[in-house]
């Protein structure tokens, strides 16, 4: 099995706590470098993965020739600079939502990444989870007939750390651009539907959205429906995903940050009392994510999020914050 070689841009606690792990545990990758001018938080990282290279600059470990692909969890408006920067050093980049901070953007990464050949793409781990898929094949099976409605919450509360980069305008804060990607992102990929009019109230801190309510209608395959969104850094914690159609239902209760929030399930309920249930309990969707960047390196196997969908989406919090009130 040909193994891609990865290094990491920074030292982020989500890096040292999620990603770095999965790379390291990944079939077919290897954690062979960390950027950081820090040895004490390169530390962690050299624990798991023995023999970790330790660069003290990003421009240092871009020019390492023995790495071929590079993860990026640097603070948000960082993201397309470093991104273009790893793509013109030759290698392969998968970096955090959201990839950029405006749709347009994302139009330079394309440019970039058509020219260079190479696999860029952003790290949006639930299209690899089975939950997810499960979801998208019972949609497109008709399980639940025509889609009617579509519910979707989002939430935890950070009220008590000002300096976290999501509280923080400068570094591209705000939940929309931390969560909105996941609430609305899951609805397009489940779906296959596209915004239609949408409207939204919004709360602010700090120049940062700290609540956000998104209503309105999307089209897909079966046509038209009713959507929602809450999305919240200052609500207690929720995760839900509901998918009414005219003959079923579909709920996920741990859609997005699955195995930590809670148990990853589907539930699926037809007219009669019927209830079916998948659980899946030991999956680790950072590890299928890696995973499934070195297959579409190594065995040319179409990667499930490529930019011009995180274009869709990215185009849809645009969307959002176009149209939103203050309330």
């Amino acid at each position: 099995m040909a193994i891609t070689r990865w290094g990491i841009l920074g030292a982020a606690k989500f890096a040292r706590e999620h990603m770095g792990p999965a790379i390291h545990t990944a079939r077919n990758a290897e954690l062979v470098a960390l950027a950081s001018s820090s040895a004490d938080r390169a530390a962690p990282f050299a624990a798991f993965a023995p023999g970790l290279r330790l660069h003290d600059s990003y421009e240092a470990l871009l020019a390492d020739p023995g790495i071929d692909a590079v993860y990026i969890p640097l603070p948000n408006h960082l993201h397309l600079e470093w991104t273009l920067r790893a793509i013109a050093a030759g290698k392969h980049v998968l970096t955090e939502k959201p990839m950029a901070m405006r749709a347009g953007e994302f139009d330079r990464l394309i440019a970039a990444r058509d020219a260079s050949g190479l696999l860029v793409a952003e790290a949006y781990m639930i299209v690899h989870h089975p939950q997810w898929q499960k979801v998208r094949a019972l949609i497109a099976e008709g399980a639940i007939g025509r889609i009617e409605h579509v519910d979707t919450a989002f939430s935890y509360d950070n009220r008590a750390d000002p300096g976290n980069i999501r509280n923080r305008p400068e570094t591209g804060g705000g939940g929309l651009r931390d969560i909105g990607v996941y609430t609305f992102g899951c609805t397009r990929f489940a779906t296959g539907a596209e915004p239609l009019a949408l409207s939204a109230r919004v709360k602010l801190e700090n120049g940062v959205d700290t609540w956000a309510q998104v209503v309105g209608e999307m089209e897909g395959p079966t046509g038209r429906f009713t959507w929602s969104s809450i999305t919240s850094m200052r609500l207690f914690p929720r995760q839900e995903v509901v998918f009414q159609g005219e003959t079923g239902l579909i709920r996920l209760s741990a859609p997005f940050n699955a195995g930590l929030f809670g148990e990853a399930q589907v539930e699926l309920h037809r007219a009669g009392n019927m209830r079916e249930l998948w659980r899946f309990p030991a999956v680790n969707q950072y590890v299928l994510q890696v995973e499934a960047f070195g297959r579409s390196l190594q065995e040319d196997v179409p990667y499930a999020c490529p930019l011009e969908f995180s274009r869709g989406t990215q185009g849809m919090i645009d969307q959002v914050f176009a149209v939103a009130t203050e309330i």
